[in-house]
This record gives C-alpha cells, sequence and structure tokens, in this order.
C-alpha cells in the first residue's frame, strides 16, 4: 500500500515510538466507546486500543456485518484481552442507544469516547433527503454523543473532522466545518479535541477501495486523471486518532505534517501502480462503453481497460488543505503531527439560527438542496460551493 501511495515508510512512527509507554499506560488505565468503530477508520482505531489492552471498550455501529469482520479480524490478529470488549449494532441517533448511555452512566461509564461515524462522500450531497441525513449524522448526532459524554463523566470527547472543513468547497466538508462550530460550544463543559487528515487509502466506498472491486469483477478501471490527493493508510489513521484523543489539548486538531513523506498523489498514477502490482498492463481507452467491452477480452493477455477523464462534477476540491491562514499552529510539539490551536469562538446565536432552520424543515417535510446550500453560506460566509450540475453517480 505504502508503495502505491509514493512512500516507503510508515507516517507516524517516531511519534507513536517517542509516546510509546503513556500510550500504552493511559489505553490500560481507561475505558473506551468507539461510535462508528466499524467503517474503516473506526476499526483502524479500534485495533490500535485494543492491542494496548483497555480496561473495557465498546464498539458501536449501524453495520452488523462490518462488526462481525471487525470482531473476526481482532480475534485472528490480537486474540484476547482482560479487558471488557463489546460490540454493539446500533444507530447513534436510536432509542436502544440512548438507552446503552443510560445504563452506562449508572455503572463505570466511559473515560473517552471516540466518533468515528460520518456521511463522508462528496456524492451524498446529490439529492436533499441524503445531504439531510448527513447534517444529522454529521453534526446533530455528534452534539447529542457530546452531550451524552458529559453525562456519563467522560474525561474526553474526540471526533474526526477532515481536511475538507478548510476552506470547504463541497456540503461534506461544510457540514464538518459547522460541526466545528459546535464542538466550540461543547469544548466549555468537557475537553474536545479532533483531527483533520488526508484521505484513507483503500478505505470502504473510496475510489482506491473501488479498485480492488473493479478487478473482482471484471470492469474497467476509471479515474481523474487531473485530481491530486494526500493519502494515508488505515493504521496511520488510526494512530493519528488516538494521538489526537488521548494527548490533544482541549480545542486542538491534529493533522499530519506535509513533508517528502506525505506529499500529493493522483489517483491515475495510482491506478497504473495498482495495476502493474496485480500484473496488469493499463489500457487506455476512449470511451465508457469502449473500455467495458474490453473488459470482456483484455485481462486474459494481460492488459486491464482504464478510463482516465477530467474531473466536472459537483464538490471536488482543487487543492487539499489541512488549515486554513486564519489558524493558530503549533508545528514543534511532534515530529510529523501539526496541530491547530483552536481558538474558542462561540457564535450562540448562528448555531441557534442553524438549529431553528433544520427544525423547521424537517417540520414541513419538505426542503430543496437550495435550501441547505443557503444556510451553509449564512454559517460558513466564504463557503466555495460550486454547483456543476454534474455528480459522480452519473459517471461510472
Amino acid at each position: 500500500m505504502l508503495s502505491l501511495i509514493g512512500r516507503t515508510s510508515p507516517l507516524l512512527d517516531a511519534d507513536i515510538k517517542h509516546y510509546s509507554k503513556p500510550l500504552t499506560d493511559r489505553v490500560g488505565q481507561s475505558r473506551f466507546l468507539v461510535l462508528g468503530g466499524a467503517g474503516s477508520i473506526g476499526q483502524a482505531v479500534v485495533k490500535e486500543i485494543f492491542k494496548r489492552k483497555p480496561l473495557a471498550l465498546h464498539v458501536v455501529d449501524l453495520s452488523e456485518n462490518n462488526l462481525v469482520e471487525l470482531v473476526r479480524d481482532i480475534r485472528s490478529s490480537y486474540g484476547y484481552i482482560d479487558g471488557d470488549f463489546q460490540t454493539f449494532a446500533l444507530d447513534i441517533g436510536s432509542e436502544e442507544f440512548d438507552a446503552l448511555m443510560m445504563q452506562q452512566a449508572q455503572s463505570a461509564g466511559y473515560d473517552y469516547v471516540l466518533n468515528l461515524s460520518a456521511l463522508k462522500h462528496v456524492r451524498s450531497e446529490k439529492d436533499p433527503f441524503t445531504l439531510m441525513r448527513m447534517i444529522n449524522v454529521n453534526v446533530f448526532n455528534t452534539d447529542k454523543t457530546i452531550q451524552q459524554a458529559i453525562t456519563l463523566g467522560a474525561k474526553k470527547y474526540f471526533c474526526v473532522s477532515t481536511d475538507k472543513a478548510a476552506n470547504p468547497v463541497n456540503m461534506m466538508g461544510a457540514s464538518k466545518r459547522v460541526m466545528e462550530m459546535f464542538l466550540m460550544r461543547r469544548s466549555q463543559d468537557i475537553a474536545i479535541s479532533t483531527a483533520r487528515f488526508a484521505n484513507v487509502a483503500f478505505s470502504d466506498g473510496s475510489l482506491l477501495h473501488g479498485f480492488n472491486q473493479r478487478i473482482q469483477k471484471q470492469q474497467p478501471i476509471v479515474a481523474p486523471h487531473d485530481i491530486k490527493r494526500y493519502f494515508v493508510t488505515p493504521q496511520e489513521s488510526g494512530e493519528l486518532c488516538l494521538m489526537s484523543c488521548l494527548f490533544g489539548e482541549n480545542r486542538d486538531i491534529f493533522f499530519p505534517k506535509l513533508s517528502e513523506s506525505l506529499h500529493l498523489v493522483s489517483f491515475a498514477d495510482i491506478a497504473v501502480k495498482y495495476l502493474q502490482q496485480q500484473g496488469f498492463e493499463p489500457f487506455m481507452c476512449g470511451s465508457e462503453q469502449q473500455a467495458r467491452e474490453l473488459a470482456q477480452t483484455l485481462p486474459v493477455q494481460g492488459q486491464w481497460p482504464c478510463l482516465f477523464t477530467a474531473s466536472d462534477t459537483t464538490g471536488e476540491k482543487d487543492v487539499e488543505e489541512f488549515y486554513t491562514g486564519e489558524e493558530t499552529l503549533d508545528m514543534a510539539r511532534f515530529h510529523h503531527l501539526g496541530v491547530i490551536k483552536n481558538e474558542l469562538v462561540i457564535e450562540p446565536e448562528r448555531l441557534q439560527h442553524f438549529e431553528n432552520k433544520i427544525a423547521a424543515m424537517k417540520a414541513k417535510q419538505c426542503w430543496t438542496k437550495e435550501d441547505i446550500v443557503v444556510l451553509f453560506h449564512q454559517m460558513i460566509p466564504d463557503f466555495g460551493h460550486k454547483e456543476t450540475g454534474k455528480y459522480l453517480d452519473g459517471k461510472m
């Protein structure tokens, strides 16, 4: 995986080795709740916690199948611990989850609550209904579970943001930017830290994960040739989240430092390297139809049909960035991690306006994407959203 994303060594080795003992000691003395723990990043976080033998590790996720695979993976790789390890196939917004949290509040509770749940795809903004669910998951479920963590007496609440929250151009990034505003309000009552990081290579649902699926199903490989992104491995994403959770101060946002080890890589370049690792040479096609047809014959000749095109869909960001020029940075504390020292800026009227507007839309059971775009512009005055009228679901 490292060679595919243009690296020869793990990104955070120096920091993980330097903090090895305090990491192990703190995990071994603590109880953890991981929300959204069966997604790619969530599973990576759960493994980083599990192998350091916590007192308790509870994992909540909507995907029953992914939870099963997570347990199989952990048992096969790490075995067992003396601590209390349990998984729960629950919706964070459900009454059943609320009952779990209530029972924990009356018993041992949790020291750390980590929220990895999110609707993360740019394609989720294609319709107003999925877009509203994205707001519920990324903003309101986060706010709700912070309040529950406070009731539990947790020491710390961690959640994942995204590099797309810095100068956002799509609705997913904007929802995470709004989430960060809500975090600042709750940070007066509980210590909160978060992380913005790059694309997680081969995470579920990602374009690189799709390469695996296309090979298995003997279908063409498709990628944009004009988009470059930063990539971290799943393990690096888990390490980054755990470092922020355990060592981040209140309101800190962690991010990976840019260096020779972390640089922009194009999807098309990764596709070529990926196919060569699989034993195929890429064959460049001129249309979707040609690519589909050649997928039936080329593989047996040691070639694979590829379609590399320019990006023209809504929500694609030209340049990825982890912070803005207005944010204060601490670049000296860690070897390969930077920290945004987030100022406590709370605008209660603006947050209340957002809540009221969303509540009114839900009460009418009628809203448009344009209604939500206008609201995001009110929350984020420099929101750079550009509507092209084209979405990823309309392409191969």
